[in-house]
Order: structure tokens, then sequence, then C-alpha cells
């Protein structure tokens, strides 16, 4: 090396020092990974609608979410976050910088909910299993339920006939849905499985979408065996073709809040006062008594081909029913099952 520029070797490295540190300050504070590492997975932060920059800080720094809380304050003010707070369910993986976390919630990338939607009876239990799970509002929920004439003009269903929009299964919303969102995304649901193949179907049997709904609710309610729903599905439509009663035990506990406590249905239970009493009227309920799977749906579409009016749960507790065609063979089916009753003491 020439002497004049051995003179300037200490300051050459001492430059590069400089800027090596310089540069290793740069990279810790906007990309080394700052999120704390949880043994049961990664972390969520939730920022709830209408949630300032103040509320996130203490949601990270009181959770203990961020390693260096300072630095990840640092880069979101140079990125002009605090202003522009948007809310929802952010996924915060370990590897994360400041830099894409700042980024992710300035842009609003969040993850979203699995909300898994089962069979519910009564309307009431809907926002409360929903909204434990997202940001929904259930008061505001619970009012548009409630808005006879809102649901009619935004859904074309009624009070009585807005469960039967409710298809149970996956559905994954933002957790941020709100309340007006979540049942359009329902109504969504409910469109995409009225094909034109099942509509087809629906009009080949005489019955509205709403009709087959509820039907189907009466025919979840009798069995969970996918082979005995069809077959349950052509008793009730059998009995709708010659004009005779449903006379669905089901029906009876739905007004009396029975359904999925009681087991057993009582010759008082007959008499109920309530126009789901189908002994007492002809015809379908004016609304579902549960919201219908998939399969009730598609039994009733496309139900078995039989004469049979009657049917009976086996006293074998199998799940499955006998069929029959006459009264008098009903009975006999019906004796044994109520001798299977008794004999495990079963009141109601």
């Amino acid at each position: 090396m020439p002497k004049p520029f051995r003179h300037f070797l200490p300051y050459i490295l001492l430059l590069l020092a400089v800027l090596g540190a310089g540069g290793y300050a740069a990279w810790r504070v906007l990309y080394r990974p700052n999120v704390t590492v949880f043994p049961e997975g990664p972390a969520y932060l939730y920022v709830r609608t209408d949630t300032g920059y103040a509320a996130v800080l203490d949601s990270l720094k009181k959770h203990e979410l961020l390693l260096e809380p300072g630095t990840f304050e640092w880069v979101a003010e140079h990125h002009d976050y605090p202003p522009h707070v948007k809310p929802g369910r952010y996924r915060l993986d370990p590897n994360m910088g400041n830099v894409d976390l700042v980024k992710m919630l300035l842009l609003g990338r969040q993850d979203t909910v699995k909300l898994e939607l089962k069979p519910f009876h009564y309307i009431d239990q809907l926002p409360r299993r929903v909204c434990g799970l997202l940001e929904t509002d259930s008061f505001k929920l619970e009012l548009l339920l409630g808005d006879n004439t809102g649901l009619q003009h935004r859904y074309g269903l009624d009070t009585c006939t807005i469960r039967t929009m409710f298809i149970p299964g996956q559905y994954r919303l933002l957790w941020n849905t709100s309340a007006s969102v979540l049942l359009d995304s329902m109504a969504a649901r409910y469109r995409r499985f009225w094909t034109p193949q099942r509509q087809a179907r629906a009009d080949s049997l005489r019955m509205t979408r709403t009709q087959v709904s509820v039907l189907a609710s009466i025919v979840q309610r009798e069995t969970a065996q996918p082979t005995d729903k069809p077959l349950i599905a052509a008793v009730y439509l059998n009995r709708l073709r010659n004009g005779q009663p449903l006379q669905a035990d089901p029906t009876l506990l739905w007004p009396l809040h029975g359904l999925g406590t009681r087991k057993r249905v009582l010759n008082v239970d007959k008499k109920v006062d309530s126009p789901y009493n189908t002994y007492r009227h002809k015809g379908l309920p004016p609304g579902p008594i549960t919201t219908p799977l998939p399969g009730s749906l598609l039994a009733v579409l496309k139900p078995a081909h039989n004469k049979n009016l009657f049917f009976c749960a086996r006293p074998d507790g199998s799940g499955f029913s006998d069929f029959a065609e006459t009264y008098a063979q009903h009975k006999l089916n019906a004796r044994r099952y109520q001798h299977r009753l008794d004999s495990l003491g079963v009141k109601k």
C-alpha cells in the first residue's frame, strides 16, 4: 500500500465501522423481528372500530406483544400510521419487523375469523353465538333481525322466515364485520346454495325456497341419519299432497321452547295454541323450527318415492325409523317405541 494511503487507513476503517454500526442500528429498528414469541402460537392484535393510535399502543404494551415498543413507535410515526388506524384482527408473526408490522396495520391486512355456524332453533341464539367471535354489535344485530319491514325489503323474508337464510357451515369473516354485512354474507351463501338445478327441483315439488327450508327443518329435527332423511321427507310430502296434517312432534316443542331439551312429546303438548302446532293446523308452519343443514335441504329436494304416511323411531335407539303406509301398522311401531321409553323411565 502506498505510504500516503497508510495515514488514512485508520480513518477509513473507523468510517466503515461507523457505517456498519449505523447500518446495523437501522436494520435493528426497521427489520429485526420485534414480535414476542408465545409458546401457544402466534399472537393477535385486536383493533376495535373507531379506535385511535393511543389505544393500539396501549394494547401492544399491555399484552406485551412487542420486544421493543419504542422502536415500533418510531417506525409507526415515520410511516404516518397514527392518523390512519384501521380496525381488525391482526396476526403478529414472530418473524415480523417493525416495517412489516406497520405496513400490515396501515394497509389493514387483517386475518379472517373462522365462524362455525351450527344449527340453532331460536333467533335470539344467533347474536350470542356470533358476537362472541366477532366485533359485531349484538344489539344492532338483534334490531336488524327484528325489523320485519327491513328484512322484507332487503332479503324478501320476514321475522318468521329469516332463519331459512342461515345455512349452517363454515364461514370466513373479518373480525370487524358489521351486523348488516354479517347478514349480507349469510344471504350470499344462501343464494349460492340455490343453484338453477335446485330451484328447478323446488319448482317440480311446487314449493318455494322458504317452504323447502321449513320442511327441511322438521326433517332435521326428526332424525340425524342421512339415509332416513329422504324417507321422512317423503312421508311429509305425501301428507301435504293428501291434505293431511303433518302431525310432526318437533313442531309442538318449538313454541314451548323445548327443542334440544325435551325427549318425549306428551298428549298435552298436542293442545298447544300455536300456528306451529301441525296437529291442529294443516300445511307447513309459518317458519322453520331450526336452521336446516344442506343435507336436510337436499333430502326434501330429492325425497324417496313411496306411499308411506307414517314413521316412528325404532325402539333399539339406533336413531333410525320404522315406516308404514297404514295407521294400523304405525300403531304397532309406535307402541313398541313407547314401551321402550317407558322401560328407560323417560317421562318427557
